[in-house]
């Protein structure tokens, strides 16, 4: 990569991982992901704004030396998970002179995580401040986006906000800055639905703190840079909000083709009522791309044949996402089909838990669904569309 000016020394030095597939073992990235760092010089001291993983600790020597850079005073560490936190060690040894600036929080989790010495750090509380001479960075903590120790950096004079993985996305391109809006919101909906929708009443608290700043530019430590941020900013609005869509997601399994046919069935039957069909294969679909349709979905309807008397399992474990990512869903229900029996509906609702549904009349087929079957999801149908104008999403 290279070392590439953003405004006024201010360089982005960070690294792409174009071929990365996998986050967390358990994320997918269909577009690989980016580890930003950037220099923000000033009269008289230089900072790192965060250190990429320790796989490219190697990019971000070669873009700190392009860049020029001879010292680091300060390098500020936002979040102490190893993607942003890796290289540490690297520039540390590189730079002897340099200082760990971060919270209590993170400078305990960097020790534990990264075994880094005591004495090099620098420890900066909520609405602290770094003079860099004529430039001010100040330190917001903002805890749960998506760890309990994270803050973002705020440089005053050029109402720069380094926002760490806040407003951030999984997404490789060449260039550091925005170039294209809808992919670019098409992977920040995709990274909030996975790491940060289970935080939306912090995530609005978080917000609404930023809405009393002039922000100029918006530099995520994932993602594009947004020299507009306006349209991050009311995406996040939007996202971690309590209005859904008239939308029904149905993440689905078939085996024999019978829970397959209720499937079909339903989603005609919900379209010919005004309401808006998404159906998620999941032998097919990537968890990424349920969770990003969890995000605004008025109903969740579970479909499933019965496996050993319960779920399908990738139907269970969507059930389990579900509860984990708390969306804003209001309404779920479950429908499928069985041989002998089963407690299919009872072991779904049980996993739904934390989240604050109103849970509809499931249907169940014996075998091949019948005509009493199919009038049942008619019924069903009819139910959601007029659960869906309650809401206002459905004239």
């Amino acid at each position: 990569m290279a070392a590439i000016e953003i405004g006024k020394d201010i360089v982005w030095v960070g690294a792409l991982d174009w071929d990365r597939r996998l986050f967390d073992e358990l994320i997918p990235l269909p577009d690989g992901t980016t580890y930003n760092a950037y220099i923000v010089r000033g009269r008289d001291k230089t900072a790192l704004i965060d250190a990429v993983d320790p796989s490219k600790s190697g990019e971000l020597l070669a873009n700190l030396q392009e860049a020029g850079v001879r010292r680091i005073d300060y390098l500020v560490s936002q979040h102490a998970e190893q993607d942003h936190s890796g290289a540490i060690g690297d520039i540390l040894d590189l730079f002897p002179e340099a200082k760990v600036v971060t919270n209590e929080k993170c400078k305990a989790m960097l020790i534990d995580l990264l075994r880094l010495p005591e004495e090099r750090f620098q420890v900066v509380g909520d609405g602290g401040t770094l003079d860099l001479g004529g430039r001010t960075l100040e330190f917001l903590l903002m805890p749960w986006v998506h760890w309990p120790e994270t803050m973002v950096t705020w440089l005053r004079e050029e109402r720069v906000l380094f926002s760490c993985d806040f407003l951030g996305a999984h997404l490789a391109q060449c260039r550091p800055l925005l170039c294209d809006e809808h992919r670019t919101l098409e992977a920040a909906k995709r990274y909030f639905a996975e790491i940060m929708l289970p935080f939306r009443l912090q995530i609005r608290k978080h917000l609404e703190r930023l809405a009393k700043m002039d922000i100029a530019m918006i530099a995520p430590s994932h993602g594009v840079v947004y020299p507009a941020p306006a349209l991050i900013l009311d995406a996040y609005r939007d996202w971690a909000g309590e209005a859904t869509k008239n939308t029904a997601l149905i993440p689905f399994v078939s085996m024999h083709g019978s829970t397959r046919e209720m499937v079909e069935h339903l989603s005609g039957a919900l379209i010919r009522q005004g309401v808006c069909v998404v159906p998620c294969n999941l032998v097919q679909t990537d968890i990424g791309e349920l969770a990003k349709e969890l995000v605004d979905a008025s109903t969740v309807i579970l479909a499933t044949p019965t496996v050993l008397g319960g779920p399908h399992p990738a139907v269970a474990y969507a059930a389990v996402l579900a509860n984990a990512l708390r969306p804003k869903t209001k309404f779920a229900t479950v429908i499928g089909s069985y041989g002998w029996g089963g407690r299919v509906v009872e072991s779904l609702t049980a996993s739904l838990g934390n989240l604050k549904v109103e849970l509809l009349e499931p249907v169940l087929a014996k075998g091949l669904p019948v005509e009493k079957d199919f009038q049942a999801l008619d019924r069903l149908a009819a139910a959601v569309a007029d659960k869906h104008r309650s809401l206002g999403v459905l004239p």
